[in-house]
């Protein structure tokens, strides 16, 4: 079962200010925390990756890696077709064509 993290949106109680609770992924979102009854709402967690794979594989599999090498320049050690090498900061037409990845 999937562990969901939630957050008071009040006074934080005895469980803190956030807490994890495992649920179905079929169970409806809190609106109350069960210790206190106050109202909580759920939180995007952080997700953790491994990524043992190479840059040909993680591009392969949809995801961009952006390597950063300045301050400022990251290298697009995954692009695709005709994107820019490096992503560089203040410079729109050097960002990834995600739309080339992402579809509704």
């Amino acid at each position: 079962m999937p562990i969901y993290e939630y957050e008071h949106l009040g006074k934080p109680c005895l469980s803190g200010k956030r807490f994890e609770l495992k649920q179905s992924i079929h169970d409806e979102s809190l609106k109350e925390c069960p210790t206190c009854k106050g109202a909580v709402r759920k939180r995007i967690s952080h997700v953790g990756l491994c990524l043992s794979k190479s840059n040909a594989e993680i591009r392969d599999m949809g995801f961009t890696k952006l390597v950063k090498r300045d301050d400022g320049v990251y290298e697009n050690v995954t692009r695709r077709g005709r994107e820019s090498r490096y992503m560089e900061a203040g410079k729109p037409e050097t960002v990834p064509d995600l739309s080339k990845i992402i579809s509704d």
